[in-house]
């Protein structure tokens, strides 16, 4: 599960999530992308079912460039104990994701399989995702 190694501060107020992204909106690896058309956090399981997901449909053949971390904690305090006492402690991390950001990349593989492994990974994650190709793709290259 993706995690950071260790964090500046152990616990982090929510936060707003508006506008389009700023960064990582454009293909920089690979010929094919899943680009998120919504805002929201994505967890560090989901990250990694919709990776298992991609990567055994392609049978391990070309490669896949995951473009988002989890760096964020989420804090969850223990069930049935009463409203106030401070925070909960730290539970998992997530991945802030706005409109537009480019979320999986793969190459190396033919355009069909790409689709179907983008598309079964996007399967995975609570998010509405588009498929988008490289804007100078040419089959000629594989």
């Amino acid at each position: 599960m993706l995690q950071p190694k260790k964090t500046k501060y152990r616990k982090v107020q929510k936060g707003k999530m508006k506008g389009n992204t700023k960064r990582g909106a454009e293909i920089a690896f690979g010929s094919f992308a899943i680009k998120a058309l919504d805002e929201c956090w994505i967890t560090g399981r989901q990250i990694e079912a919709a990776r298992q997901a991609i990567t055994r449909y392609m049978k391990r053949e070309g490669q896949l460039w995951i473009r988002i971390f989890p760096d964020k904690p989420v804090t969850k305090k223990p069930a049935e104990v009463r409203m106030g006492k401070g925070k909960g402690s730290p539970e998992y991390f997530v991945a802030r994701v706005s409109p537009g950001r480019i979320l999986f990349e793969s190459d190396g593989v033919p355009l069909e399989i790409a689709r179907e492994a983008m598309r079964l990974g996007a399967q995975k994650l609570p998010i509405l995702t588009h498929f988008v190709i490289r804007r100078d793709y040419s089959e000629e290259i594989l």
